[in-house]
């Protein structure tokens, strides 16, 4: 199975989720819809909705509020982004002109509060106690990972440990609840929750490993950010905290120098680049990437061989390669 063979066999699900989502960020005040579908429909792969929607699948639930419950994510996931790129001071989300570039940062950060609110409004409506647990939960623990980053922005001497926390707490805790909400609408065992569980916090925690590493490696056309933007903004990922580990004194000048400039130039984010490449540092962030891939695929044992499982097998390896 291909990456297009599980896109085509959730097509018609991915229409009703953009269904939903479209008639719930409506409002009378105009600029909310308005800042909100210039995110929304700026291209977005609508990762965890799909997920949600092949957990269920392999759960043996098809109703209509796997739809419901995937706009409810998304909007979760929007809500971040829009708070982020006022954090970050972005100029540009996936190729175009970030939301407080265009509207400024209050109508960003109280349109990112419109569209947290409105998720939790839409849980309420929807009832399920669990699930409401499940995404209070979650949202508490990305706001605590974004205060993280926000205090180790910078750090040098950020560890291992605290850059896996940190990107478990932002990122991979959404995408993990993903998976769990398919198999929690199915009422499957709390082994089966646990297990999708478990295997979305590890294709989490890849998705972002291989994110940091296309701030490297990757253009800008394919990635939607300038290269080495991650590094502008002070954040110090698994490639720089590897090589940092390895590289000489001289070269941990160099690159303590650059990122504390923070208006590095290509050439400076070359020059780290080079000593990151010199040092392995990508290609072990990918390993640690593959690593947390193969642990999450032996969560997925529990569950009968099916279209649905291969699918999810197919999301991870996709993930290893991915460019975008």
């Amino acid at each position: 199975m291909q990456i297009q063979d599980v896109l085509s066999r959730y097509e018609a699900d991915l229409k009703n989720v953009e269904e939903h989502m479209r008639r719930h960020f409506h409002s009378d005040v105009p600029l909310i819809p308005e800042i909100s579908n210039h995110l929304i429909s700026s291209g977005g792969k609508r990762f965890r909705p799909l997920l949600l929607l092949i957990s269920s699948d392999l759960c043996g639930y098809r109703g209509e509020r796997r739809y419901y419950l995937s706009a409810v994510l998304e909007f979760i996931h929007t809500a971040s982004l829009l708070h982020d790129d006022v954090i970050d001071h972005a100029s540009t989300r996936r190729g175009r002109a970030s939301a407080n570039s265009v509207w400024g940062n209050s109508a960003s950060v109280l349109v990112g509060d419109f569209l947290y609110s409105k998720s939790f409004k839409m849980m309420t409506d929807d009832g399920d106690p669990s699930i409401i647990n499940l995404l209070s939960t979650i949202t508490n623990t990305m706001a605590e990972g974004e205060v993280f980053q926000l205090i180790k922005c910078g750090d040098m001497d950020i560890t291992e440990k605290e850059y896996f926390s940190l990107i478990e707490k932002k990122t991979a805790i959404l995408i993990s609840a993903a998976c769990a909400l398919g198999a929690i609408l199915s009422k499957a065992s709390d082994k089966k929750i646990s297990a999708l569980m478990k295997f979305g916090m590890r294709l989490g925690t890849a998705f972002q490993l291989t994110d940091d590493t296309l701030d490297y490696s990757g253009t800008e056309q394919e990635f939607g950010k300038a290269i080495g933007t991650d590094l502008r903004e002070g954040k110090i990922t698994l490639p720089l905290i590897n090589t940092l580990v390895k590289c000489s004194p001289a070269e941990r000048t160099l690159i303590k120098k650059i990122v504390k400039k923070k208006d590095s130039g290509e050439k400076d984010i070359q020059r780290i680049v080079a000593i990151i490449n010199k040092h392995n540092g990508i290609e072990y962030a990918l390993d640690r990437a593959k690593a947390c891939i193969q642990e999450g695929k032996k969560f997925l044992d529990l569950f009968a061989d099916s279209e649905p499982k291969r699918a999810l097998f197919t999301i991870s390896d996709f993930i290893l390669g991915r460019k975008l």
